[in-house]
């Protein structure tokens, strides 16, 4: 057991009588929801690893991190709804080291594995990208970018934000965590594009598209010419912090529709 799995944040929503369901009715709920044959995805979104055929409570989490499934182990669980699951396209496809041993404590506990990657941050209302915006006060507008993942709109805020410094000071308030940010132009902000994770990529879009900030969770090197050249203001705010959102809302979601139990369970990264 990890040492600080007692300790780790939750969130849970628990029906008022706890039923069992199949698993193939939960995993037809999900996919029913986010749709996963409309993307095309680095992995496999649906159910990773199969575990008991009955599920009666689910716990939700960012990473299928050893820690997690640990967590889950110690909250009892029978399934794992994750954004970031096990099997990627990169990977050899070996059985060894921490891949494992997060394989052996799903399997000897008969947990099932749930992940969703894209399906999970383009969901309109409950995906990662729309649940961010809600953390934010920003209101979509349109979609933007490869598979139309990014979101714009405006800020809740009226009169909008005095200059990216306040965006950033904004965000650092509701998501708790340094901001990384190159200020671009001095101007105050208005129009927003935001896109969680590793969505560095699409910042050029994000400018196509008339943005004036970008928020997402990572920068790389070239980003921060880009923003200082166009005038627009890029900040990275976290990969894991921009990403908290989605998995919680989705399982959630459908643990009510089902009368299942549902905790999230928040496995800190500085990422």
């Amino acid at each position: 057991m990890h040492a600080s799995a007692k300790n780790y944040p939750t969130m849970r929503t628990v029906s008022s009588i706890a039923i069992m369901t199949e698993r193939a009715q939960l995993l037809q709920s999900f996919n029913a929801l986010l749709q996963p044959e409309r993307f095309r995805d680095y992995g496999p979104n649906g159910l990773q690893v199969e575990g008991c055929a009955q599920v009666h409570r689910i716990v939700s989490g960012v990473s299928a991190s050893r820690a997690l499934i640990e967590a889950a182990i110690a909250a009892q669980a029978d399934a794992v709804f994750v954004h970031h699951g096990l099997f990627w396209r990169s990977q050899d496809g070996c059985v060894t080291g921490w891949m494992k041993q997060r394989l052996a404590l799903l399997l000897a506990h008969d947990i099932n594995l749930f992940a969703y990657h894209l399906p999970l941050d383009a969901h309109p209302e409950l995906g990662n990208n729309a649940q961010l915006g809600l953390k934010l006060g920003l209101q979509a507008s349109e979609c933007f970018g490869e598979q139309e993942l990014g979101f714009l709109g405006e800020t809740a805020q009226p009169g909008g934000f005095a200059s990216a410094g306040a965006l950033a000071q904004h965000i650092e308030s509701q998501l708790h965590r340094p901001v990384s940010l190159i200020s671009g132009a001095a101007r105050a902000i208005h129009r927003i594009a935001w896109c969680s994770g590793g969505a560095q990529g699409y910042f050029e879009a994000a400018i196509a598209a008339g943005a004036e900030a970008f928020i997402t969770g990572e920068i790389s090197e070239p980003q921060a010419h880009y923003a200082r050249e166009m005038g627009v203001a890029y900040l990275a705010c976290g990969h894991h912090a921009t990403e908290r959102f989605g998995a919680p809302a989705v399982a959630a979601h459908v643990a009510a529709q089902l009368g299942l139990e549902h905790q999230f369970i928040d496995i800190d990264n500085p990422a």
